[in-house]
């Protein structure tokens, strides 16, 4: 006998008519209560009924237990695609979101300087960064980086006042702070 390569609508409807209100109820449990997707859900695994008509052809008692992993199945692979997903922004709320530089706290601002500051630290010698990093970055005083640094307190003076001095000149347009 040969066997079907789809469900018969008949028994689709049937299927349906016997089993959809309870596959439905679970599935919005699954979906947090969300009708649309539990609904969406309930179509699918009707679908892939349909795709797998061996399924109705087993010797179960009930199609239900099939029918709701199936349902279960589909629910978390949907899940893990909008997981994998960045979430989608609208039109109206790219309209409300603020313009850049507008949030107010600075901290883009404040990311921008410590990315070139630290590019241009790069371009300073070792010793001269080692002074900066021991002064600047560790708050260390003269002398406790003079001793950090195994060198006398006039040297941390002299690499200090040459390093900045070159980052003066690496970073136009920085008009405040240590560097001036």
């Amino acid at each position: 006998m040969e066997h079907p390569t789809r469900t018969p609508e008949q028994e689709l409807a049937e299927l349906q008519e016997a089993h959809g209100r309870a596959l439905f109820g679970f599935l919005l449990g699954l979906t947090y209560g969300d009708r649309q997707r539990a609904e969406d859900l309930v179509q699918e695994t009707l679908v892939r009924a349909w795709q797998h008509p061996e399924a109705l052809r087993s010797d179960h008692d009930s199609m239900r237990p099939w029918l709701f992993t199936v349902g279960r199945r589909l629910a978390i692979d949907a899940r893990r695609a909008r997981k994998a997903r960045p979430t989608e922004v609208g039109a109206e709320s790219i309209e409300l979101a603020p313009p850049v530089g507008v949030i107010g706290d600075g901290h883009e601002e404040r990311s921008v300087t410590a990315l070139d500051v630290r590019e241009a630290l790069t371009t300073l010698r070792r010793e001269h960064r080692d002074v900066l990093v021991q002064l600047y970055y560790r708050g260390h005083s003269v002398t406790e980086a003079a001793q950090a640094l195994g060198i006398p307190a006039g040297t941390v003076k002299s690499r200090s006042h040459y390093a900045l001095r070159r980052l003066k000149n690496v970073l136009p347009g920085y008009g405040t702070g240590p560097l001036h």
